[in-house]
């Protein structure tokens, strides 16, 4: 339940990346960010121990 929460977040922050880049890079660099580490830590709750 926790890597569908992680990688729905992770869409949700890159389609803000998308929406704020033309206008404001800072914020879309922030996001990408954030974007970066739900999905890091999707795929690491994915992985086995």
């Amino acid at each position: 339940m926790l890597v569908i929460g992680l990688l729905a977040l992770s869409g949700f922050l890159i389609g803000g990346v998308v929406s704020f880049w033309p206008r404001n890079k800072v914020v879309a660099v922030i996001l990408g960010v954030l974007a970066a580490l739900a999905l890091g830590g999707a795929v690491l709750r994915l992985l086995p121990a």
